[in-house]
């Protein structure tokens, strides 16, 4: 059965023009991405992997050209439109964790359900189920300042995949990250990509990542200058 392409782009653009040189952040980029991917933006500093990824998932709006996602036209989409249709369709993880400081793990993961309404028991058993998941059933009551570097960014995982998204974005998730905690996230993703068949599209420096993904895009100066299917 031939995959769904759940996202894409065509001659996406985003220009910055209060500089002195307007910048092409994102340049004419045509992306297809299809369900249960598990794939890596890479490129160096300043080549546009973040501002796709921030476009891709609706948190900005291109200059020109279209964004599909799941069939929606999301450069289309209002302001308000845009909030709830990431809600239900998107879920993110930061390099910065963005956890809610005074909300303890399982009351984060359960933070996306409770903006949807899903019902008190239902949050409750996919938040535990989740936090299972990723090996953190015994932090459920902990803050994110009682967790280290690798348990947060876990939690993060577990949040951005509560609302059952049709793709995860992930912006340099691993970039705070020790080499075993690093090791232990993306086991857990890869995990949950094969089980759940959940999509990840990562932004990247970490060659460990990069090791790990079966397509590795290069963006440079906001241009798709390579696309490569491996392992």
């Amino acid at each position: 059965m031939e995959s769904k392409i759940i996202i894409k782009t065509s001659e996406l653009t985003k220009t910055y023009t209060d500089v002195a040189v307007p910048v092409h952040a994102v340049n004419h980029v045509n992306l297809e991405i299809t369900q249960g991917e598990f794939t890596a933006i890479i490129g160096p500093s300043g080549s546009g992997k973040t501002t796709l990824l921030n476009l891709i998932g609706g948190l900005d709006k291109p200059t020109s050209g279209e964004i599909w996602v799941d069939d929606v036209k999301i450069n289309e989409l209002s302001d308000n439109e845009l909030i709830d249709f990431r809600l239900y369709n998107i879920g993110f993880v930061f390099q910065a964790y963005n956890l809610i400081p005074v909300l303890s793990a399982m009351e984060n993961v359960e933070f996306i359900m409770l903006l949807q309404n899903k019902p008190k028991a239902e949050r409750q058993k996919r938040a535990l189920q989740l936090l299972q998941e990723v090996g953190l059933a015994d932090r459920v009551n902990n803050k994110p300042t009682e967790l280290s570097g690798g348990q947060q960014q876990r939690v993060a995982v577990a949040r951005a995949l509560a609302s059952k998204p049709k793709f995860i974005l992930a912006d340099e998730p691993t970039a705070n990250l020790d080499s075993h905690s690093t090791a232990n996230l993306l086991d857990i993703m890869e995990r949950l990509n094969k089980e759940e068949n959940s999509t990840f599209v990562f932004s990247t420096h970490d060659q460990r990542v990069i090791e790990r993904a079966r397509r590795v895009i290069t963006l440079e100066d906001g241009k798709i200058v390579s696309d490569v299917q491996q392992n």
